[in-house]
């Protein structure tokens, strides 16, 4: 009619929509790259391809699968630039791929397998809880709180999440020790340091230097074997286990936390105000974190940042909540800097 004031139906999608329709049905599918990065892992593929090329067949036999399964598993990885096939069919690796292998200085194979665990896919389903709620939804699907559950119920997925801290620790600890401002200290502390590797590198740089690793006893039971017994850093390094939300080690001339103060913002206040108790005046307290809303790893960072939404309740932070919460605590921020194109380096002192 004439005049009317009728909603018409919109028009049919043309031809320029299609990119758009095709990359939101990939980003709704994607959870087939992080099940294919873990197939890859799991079935050895990087290892058994080598330098390469090989065929579908032929890695089928070194890995015991199925050919045309696998192949359509290295379809999907070539998609995603992790594998690339040469013109003859045969897949070759890249240098995404090397990062898959096994017990090399730069692989990230176990931070892989960390990300994609089995338990991870039914706390995806229940994002939308998370949000409505603001809190995490593990306890209420294991009954207790998630180390509690990954270390009691899941040993074998508790000793992937310990090698996968060292991973992602080697990946960056050299850049940290550089960057960490640490000249006329005598002692520095690693709070939650894992099993030592960034410890081990600020000690290593830092050749005067002492240096307290402090972490749960099952968690320092793995150590770094340069800390400990007849290690190279050993005479200058002392283990010891604790919780941070309860005490740290006191008379330390710097702590160190890097990538510990994601859990909920009340008990990171309680760790750092607990660095404020047992801290001189004047004490470094160096502060190393993902921030969701700054530098270019911000698509990890916030993938990272609703995953501890869902596990416990915690948060990566936008820079400036983590400063609001280093303010809280009663310490004084005196820079904020990147170390790397995905994390930041926060100076502040008692």
């Amino acid at each position: 009619m004439t005049g009317s004031t009728a909603t018409r139906p919109s028009e049919p999608a043309g031809p320029r929509s299609e990119p758009q329709v095709l990359g939101l049905l990939e980003r709704a599918l994607s959870a087939s790259c992080a099940a294919s990065l873990r197939a890859a892992v799991k079935l050895g593929l990087a290892d058994a391809l080598g330098d390469g090329p090989a065929t579908a067949d032929a890695l089928a036999r070194t890995v015991g699968a199925d050919p045309d399964a696998l192949r359509r598993l290295l379809r999907s990885l070539t998609c995603h630039q992790v594998f690339a096939e040469d013109p003859e069919g045969r897949f070759v690796p890249t240098e995404t791929s090397r990062l898959l292998r096994t017990g090399t200085p730069d692989s990230l194979d176990q931070l892989v397998l960390w990300m994609t665990e089995p338990w991870t896919w039914e706390l995806w389903g229940r994002l939308d809880e998370s949000v409505r709620t603001g809190e995490d939804v593990f306890v209420g699907l294991h009954g207790r709180e998630f180390f509690d559950q990954v270390h009691s119920a899941w040993p074998e997925s508790a000793a992937v999440f310990d090698r996968a801290m060292t991973q992602a620790s080697v990946q960056s600890a050299r850049a940290v020790a550089e960057a960490v401002p640490l000249s006329g200290a005598r002692t520095v502390a690693d709070i939650g340091g894992g099993q030592g590797c960034l410890l081990a590198a600020l000690l290593e740089h830092h050749p005067g230097l002492r240096g307290v690793l402090f972490d749960r006893p099952d968690v320092l039971a793995g150590a770094d074997a340069r800390l400990h017994g007849d290690g190279a850093l050993a005479g200058r390094a002392r283990l010891v286990a604790g919780d941070c939300r309860e005490a740290v080690p006191a008379g330390i001339d710097a702590y160190v936390f890097k990538n510990v103060l994601g859990m909920n913002d009340e008990d990171a206040v309680v760790v750092l105000r607990n660095v404020v108790r047992a801290a001189r005046p004047g004490t470094r307290v160096i502060i190393v974190e993902n921030l969701v809303d700054d530098g270019p790893g911000q698509r990890f960072s916030t993938g990272m940042d609703l995953r501890m939404l869902l596990t416990v309740g915690g948060r990566k932070h936008t820079r400036r909540s983590l400063l609001d919460l280093v303010e809280r605590a009663g310490l004084t921020v005196r820079d904020v800097r990147p170390v790397n194109t995905y994390q930041h380096l926060i100076e502040a002192t008692a």
